[in-house]
């Protein structure tokens, strides 16, 4: 026969079904509340070898209208807040803490309201289905850091060289593409800057550029866009050659800095591949810097610091992620001045190419190559202009983002 507990007197508490679940949770846990079944209405079975009772086919506990149906969870909760032998002070205390949480449940389980227990059970507990996004990003943003340093010394060296050598190469490259339905818009950023030292040369600046790119355009068709173009070049801090091992100030912060606006024709047959094609093209060549304005460098008339070019123009720019280890960047501009020597193409083109050896470790290599007919610094006489070539390879960080 199963044993009659006291009844409770329902009372007007009101507790979510969460918060009745945390409760049995932890008395089960940590009150040493087994997990209970019920045979019928008023009775509480438990559960076979549960401790303190030798009945293998478990002991049943009645307490006075307890509904049939009642969850398992408020089952447990009226064992341990009438009988619980295992440690009778958690169980005064259960009774503190759980029956009015019983009490206050028990009107919400009669047969009446089971099926909308059920219903708010079912809403609850099902796994909610996140609906596909199918609308596309309209930006695309990114970028790399790097950073390589090297550093040597020498002391007594029969071999010879510098007795101390520092060099430190930075570079920073951000992308921010937009598109949406005809429109597009391509900004990139990219900027260089390299110190060197030795003990024979001392400090020197081994590379500083920036260049801004941006385009706007509107569709043709999928792949040709009428597009506005515009660019600047420059670099940040003065440069200086060395003919002869003579220190010559040769550039600076806009001087020269080249600004460039265009309109054309993009073609883009791959999602990382842009050709440009622009027959209408005006280039200010600008050289802020009085000194070097006076002497008529890079192609503006001694005194004035800037020129007005009109031309053709074409840039090529190429970004592929290899894997995800190796990413490779190349870009090629070709611009032709109606007005003078039209023949003699200025070419910029610069490549980079960065693979990764772990998360931040790096190789890197630069190349570059830049022919521009005004530029007349160098040969015997410093008036020719010259194939510039810089080349870097280094080991260091690189972080995307």
């Amino acid at each position: 026969m199963p044993t009659e507990a006291s009844a409770f007197d329902p009372s007007p508490y009101s507790f979510s079904r969460a918060t009745l679940k945390a409760a049995v949770f932890l008395s089960q846990r940590f009150f040493l509340c087994p997990r209970v079944s019920q045979r019928g209405p008023g009775d509480i079975l438990l559960p076979k070898g549960t401790r303190g009772h030798t009945s293998p086919e478990g002991d049943a506990y009645y307490i006075p209208g307890l509904p049939k149906g009642t969850p398992e969870l408020l089952l447990s909760a009226y064992y341990l807040c009438t009988h619980n032998p295992f440690s009778p002070y958690m169980s005064q205390i259960a009774r503190l803490i759980l029956i009015p949480l019983a009490i206050g449940m028990l009107p919400l389980f009669t047969n009446a309201q089971d099926a909308t227990l059920k219903t708010l059970r079912t809403e609850t507990e099902r796994s909610i289905k996140k609906e596909p996004d199918t609308s596309k990003k309209a930006w695309r943003r990114g970028g790399v850091y790097g950073i390589n340093v090297s550093q040597g010394s020498l002391s007594n060296w029969a071999a010879g060289g510098d007795d101390f050598s520092l060099s430190v190469n930075s570079l920073l490259s951000l992308y921010a593409f937009y598109k949406k339905d005809k429109h597009s818009w391509d900004n990139t950023f990219d900027f260089n800057i390299g110190y060197v030292n030795t003990t024979s040369l001392g400090g020197r600046k081994n590379d500083d550029r920036f260049d801004f790119l941006s385009k706007y355009g509107q569709a043709l068709n999928p792949k040709l866009n009428l597009t506005v173009l515009a660019n600047l070049r420059s670099q940040l801090f003065k440069g200086y050659t060395y003919p002869n091992n003579v220190k010559t100030f040769s550039s600076a912060f806009m001087a020269p800095g080249y600004l460039l606006t265009s309109l054309g024709l993009d073609f883009k047959p791959k999602k990382n591949l842009s050709i440009f094609i622009s027959p209408v093209t005006a280039r200010w060549v600008i050289v802020r810097d009085t000194a070097l304005a006076n002497k008529g460098l890079y192609g503006v008339t001694p005194g004035k610091k800037s020129n007005l070019e009109f031309g053709a123009f074409a840039t090529v720019n190429y970004m592929k992620e290899i894997n995800k280890h190796v990413t490779y960047k190349s870009r090629l501009d070709l611009f032709s001045n109606y007005r003078h020597n039209p023949k003699n193409i200025d070419i910029f083109m610069s490549n980079i190419l960065n693979a990764k050896l772990g998360k931040v470790l790096s190789v890197s290599w630069s190349l570059d190559f830049i022919y521009d007919d005004d530029v007349r610094l160098f040969g015997k006489n410093q008036r020719s202009a010259a194939l510039q070539v810089k080349s870097l390879v280094g080991l260091g960080f690189l972080v995307r983002f």
